[in-house]
């Protein structure tokens, strides 16, 4: 009996630390801020993912937001460029 608590002590705590980092990855996706967390483990375990989510950041700088119909462009606000 004296040697099973080590060992349930143990499980309990693996089963502790995996429940969080599930929790973790969940909450994470959910927000959209895994970059900054969790960036690194996956430039180590999955390189072409850090890529791809690297020229997607790229292209969502880039992207122009576009105008709603009845929002007025800037010939017909006067505006010059």
């Amino acid at each position: 009996m004296d040697a099973l608590l080590p060992v349930l002590v143990l499980a309990a705590t693996l089963v502790a630390i995996l429940a969080g980092l599930t929790w973790l990855g969940i909450r994470v996706r959910r927000r959209g801020a895994g970059g900054d967390v969790m960036g690194p483990f996956e430039e180590i375990w999955h390189p072409a993912a850090h890529r791809y989510r690297a020229e997607i950041r790229v292209h969502e700088e880039r992207m122009v937001p576009t105008p709603s119909p009845g929002d007025l462009d800037s010939r017909q606000r006067g505006i010059r460029r």
